[in-house]
């Protein structure tokens, strides 16, 4: 017996029970026919053919979506993102100048702290400067002792040319006297052959001769030992003006000595690492301090040797911080390295040995930030990034980089 036959057999028996009021004249008349009742129909054969088309409207606009976008991510991909390389292998850097001390010394004073901001020539330690000053003051004393030794020698210069002129005058009157001692005794030669003349004054007149000859011969001397002595004098002078030239050496080097007790900052940047105190000694070459050019920073990326075919200088590059990830940087390839980092490293990889593995080298590209970014004073040295250079042919940088 079917649900739907048991249902109506229901129906008819209550039908054929008597109800409490009701008149002779309704029994007789027999029994009242049944209602007609609809056929009920079960709820999951009448709901499936409709989940049926939701599902497959649903699985429709899905693959519909995933074409799409994957249609999408093709075209974009063809068009634009097949002409972006990246690498995470990259990070900030800065050319890091690590100051130190350039005389020795002890520290008098350390007025700077790590992560202090300083400007080019702000103080950065002193050295006690005492013992520098007074070998300045030794240097500039003996240069004065020396160039007073120079000065009197040029005067002695200047008397011994005097005492040449004066001895040159005495040749002159030298030879003069020789000639009429020499002509007063040939005309007593003659005097003397008619003999008119004494043979006393003869004699005499051949001394003079002899006498003024001497003299004269005395005066040449003489002249020749002042040329001498002059020459002498010249060269003591020389000697001396060359030991007052290595004093002059000797006195700037003592007032530069003296500068350097004082370390100065030699452009603006961020002091770190700072290494000694007041107090402590410090030889020629100790690190005192390190100070960063924040302001000056740059991005040094490693590229596979496959990735670079298309990059030249002036690309622009996404820079992606991992400090600030949502931040998007836009730089431009400043260079590219003309060699690859292993080919730079302390040992290089010698493949001639017939040990030989094949490894994707990696060329190193600076990456320029804008100026505005780097004044900042975010990104510092160390921190990691990821670049994406756009390789496309015709496009240049466009954001403002550092001066």
């Amino acid at each position: 017996m079917t649900l739907r036959e048991s249902e109506d057999r229901d129906v008819a028996s209550q039908t054929d029970v008597p109800v409490e009021g009701e008149t002779m004249a309704a029994r007789a008349t027999g029994p009242r026919p049944a209602p007609s009742v609809p056929p009920t129909v079960p709820a999951t054969e009448a709901t499936r053919p409709a989940r049926k088309v939701a599902r497959k409207l649903v699985l429709l606009l899905l693959a519909a979506a995933i074409l799409g976008g994957g249609g999408y991510k093709a075209y974009t991909w063809w068009t634009v993102g097949r002409f972006f390389v990246s690498t995470d292998d990259a990070y900030v850097q800065a050319d890091i100048s690590v100051l130190a001390a350039k005389v020795p010394g002890y520290l008098a004073a350390v007025p700077v702290v790590n992560g202090q901001a300083v400007k080019a020539g702000d103080v950065i330690a002193r050295i006690d400067d005492g013992d520098y000053r007074l070998a300045q003051e030794a240097a500039h004393e003996k240069l004065a002792t020396q160039e007073a030794a120079i000065a009197r020698i040029g005067r002695q210069v200047e008397a011994a040319q005097a005492q040449l002129l004066q001895s040159a005058a005495q040749i002159e009157a030298a030879r003069a006297d020789s000639v009429r001692a020499a002509a007063d005794y040939a005309r007593q030669q003659q005097l003397e052959k008619v003999d008119f003349v004494a043979k006393a004054r003869i004699e005499q007149a051949r001394a003079d001769r002899d006498r003024t000859q001497a003299a004269e011969k005395g005066a040449e001397a003489s002249l020749v030992a002042m040329k001498a002595q002059v020459e002498v004098l010249r060269a003591q002078r020389a000697e001396a003006e060359s030991l007052a030239a290595e004093l002059r050496t000797a006195e700037r080097r003592a007032a530069r000595d003296l500068a350097f007790t004082v370390l100065h900052a030699p452009f603006d940047g961020v002091i770190g690492n700072k290494a000694v105190e007041a107090g402590a000694y410090v030889a020629p070459g100790s690190r005192i301090a390190a100070l960063v050019p924040l302001q000056s920073v740059r991005v040094d990326a490693n590229f596979k040797e496959t990735q670079v075919e298309g990059m030249r200088a002036g690309q622009p590059v996404h820079i992606a911080v991992d400090a600030y990830p949502d931040r998007d940087i836009v730089g431009f390839v400043e260079s590219l390295s003309p060699a690859s980092g292993s080919v730079f490293s302390l040992l290089p990889p010698d493949n001639a040995t017939g040990n030989f593995t094949k490894i994707v080298q990696r060329l190193p590209v600076r990456v320029r930030v804008p100026a505005d970014v780097a004044r900042e004073g975010l990104l510092r040295p160390g921190l990691s990034v990821t670049v994406r250079v756009d390789t496309r042919a015709g496009v240049t940088r466009t954001a403002a980089v550092q001066p």
